[in-house]
Parts: structure tokens; C-alpha cells; sequence
């Protein structure tokens, strides 16, 4: 099942444009990297695949099914507890009810935090919030920026197998990271640096 297309897609930034032409199917069951130097667009693509970009995007994208999409950055408030942050879309829409936080932080070995202010958490933690998200969504499509920043050895074998569990119930997923792929049998790269105007 088609999840996702883009057609012909440019992307500008300020008054330069980065990318021109990109093609993208993302089907169920798939696992994508965008690939290329930092600055060449690779954030920038993921949000105009989701929809985010403001400006500066031209070419066609169509999305057939509901999407997460994480940034880079965690979107949490540090003032927050986790649950607080869990407990509301950044939309301010309820969407999990506090069982079901719960588990999902216990999941990402958080349990025990839940009512500990964000911002007196480690790096690692607070991505370990936001990625609690994956477990609270029903969206067949996350675009995840970053996912695997900060988090030590054991938060990347989770973050692996909770990917390779989505695309595995008919999700699929397109992230970015510099570290070395863990999907290399399912997964297919895009690399923006055949896109990049020079």
C-alpha cells in the first residue's frame, strides 16, 4: 500500500535553493534513510514531506495515510513531566490516556519519571520522551529526524526494534542519521546529494 509520494520536489531555504527534483514512493513495509552532508536539506525535506514547510516548496506531495513526524529537536517543554508532554499532541489535542503513558515510558525505561520535570532529565531521556510518542500514535508513516541522537547503546537497540516492528505491521518509515544504518536489509536510501544544487 502506498503510503506517500512526492514528485519533481524543490526545496529553497531563505533565498537558496537546496534541492531540486527529488522522487519518493514510501510504501508499507519499507524502511527509507535520507542521506547527504549536513546543511544539503535533509531536515528540510522531512518537513515538507510531513507538511510543516511554510514556504520554499515546490513539486507534488501526496500523503495517503495519517503521519507522525518527530524533529530533530524533541518538541517537549522542560517544564513539563513527561506525562504532561505525552499526554497532548503538540496540536493540544488529548490523544493517550495516563495508562497508556505509562507504559509507554516504561517502555523506553523511563518508568518511575513520570511526574519529574523534563528539563532536569538527561539528553538521552528527553529523546526517550519524545520517542515514547511512536508507541501512542496509530499514523502507518513516521518521519523521524534524528531519531537515534543521544541515546546510549540500549536506547538504540529499543529505537531498532520498535522500527522493525512498525514496518513489520505494515508501517512504514522514513528517518535521517549519521550514525551506521541498523536496517541494512530492509532498508532503501535516498541520497539528497544527487538532488543538491550546487
Amino acid at each position: 500500500m502506498l503510503l506517500l509520494s512526492a514528485a519533481d520536489v524543490s526545496i529553497e531555504r531563505g533565498e537558496r535553493r537546496l534541492l531540486q527534483g527529488v522522487d519518493l514512493s514510501v510504501a508499507s513495509g519499507q524502511v527509507w534513510q535520507v542521506l547527504g552532508a549536513n546543511g544539503v536539506g535533509k531536515s528540510s525535506l522531512l518537513r515538507a514531506l510531513a507538511g510543516l514547510a511554510r514556504f520554499g516548496v515546490e513539486g507534488s506531495i501526496a500523503r495517503f495515510e495519517p503521519l507522525l513526524y518527530l524533529a530533530h529537536a524533541p518538541a517537549i517543554k522542560g517544564a513539563l513531566s513527561p506525562l504532561e508532554n505525552l499526554r497532548c499532541h503538540p496540536a493540544c489535542d488529548i490523544t493517550s490516556s495516563p495508562a497508556q503513558i505509562a507504559l509507554a515510558l516504561e517502555a523506553v525505561q523511563l518508568g518511575g519519571f513520570e511526574h519529574q520535570p523534563v528539563g532536569s532529565l538527561s539528553a538521552g531521556q528527553q529523546r526517550r520522551v519524545a520517542l515514547a510518542r511512536l508507541l501512542l500514535t496509530d499514523a502507518r508513516l513516521w518521519l523521524l529526524d534524528e531519531p537515534f541522537t543521544a541515546l546510549d547503546g540500549a536506547g538504540c537497540d529499543w529505537l531498532e526494534e520498535c522500527i522493525r516492528g512498525h514496518v513489520s505491521a505494515g508501517g512504514a518509515v522514513i528517518f535521517t542519521s549519521h550514525q551506521p544504518s541498523r536496517f541494512s536489509e530492509l532498508q532503501q536510501d535516498l541520497d539528497l546529494g544527487s538532488y543538491a544544487v550546487s
